[in-house]
């Protein structure tokens, strides 16, 4: 595929059972008019397409060096107009961190700040349905552990996204 002038987005790639999951309560409760995505866990909004060979690069090493991390989904979050799952892993966010540092100079505001992993299952609806889906799923809700298996990268296309690659974890 030739590179393409338009912004890199990375995201964290999920085990089977819980991107199934995950994606599942995703197409359930987001508007379907607006659902272009598949559940994702984003770590960098807006990366330069000029820096992709760095940023393969990187993506590569720090995956072939690190194990899977340890994640667990640990609470409901409520967006005002949607609902998302707090993903909570420590190193996933340092190693995030230290992309970022690697990358400084060539971020965006947003993707400089500390990230809030999440993965969003509805938004953009009412606050009222928002309140509802979040009430529901409380309902049922415990921490548990949850699989994070690599990363990848995907270009954005004013809707879908269009893929580049993933990088399982691989080391020990």
């Amino acid at each position: 595929m030739s590179d393409l002038n338009r912004p890199v987005i990375m995201t964290a790639s999920m085990g089977k059972e819980d991107f199934a999951w995950a994606d599942g309560l995703r197409r359930l409760h987001f508007p379907p008019e607006r659902n272009f995505l598949s559940a994702h866990i984003t770590l960098f909004h807006h990366l330069p397409p000029q820096a992709l060979p760095e940023i393969r690069k990187a993506v590569s090493d720090l995956c072939r060096h690190n194990p899977k991390p340890v994640a667990e989904l640990s609470k409901l979050i409520h967006l005002g107009r949607g609902v998302a799952f707090q993903v909570r892993c420590p190193e996933l966010v340092e190693m995030r961190m230290e992309l970022a540092e690697m990358f400084h100079g060539l971020l965006v505001a947003q993707d400089q700040q500390r990230p809030r992993l999440h993965i969003t299952v509805q938004n953009k609806v009412t606050p009222g349905e928002a309140k509802e889906l979040l009430k529901n799923l409380e309902a049922d809700f415990a921490p548990r552990p949850f699989e994070i298996t690599g990363l990848a990268l995907h270009y954005y296309m004013d809707g879908p996204w269009r893929d580049i690659g993933q990088w399982p974890f691989r080391g020990r």
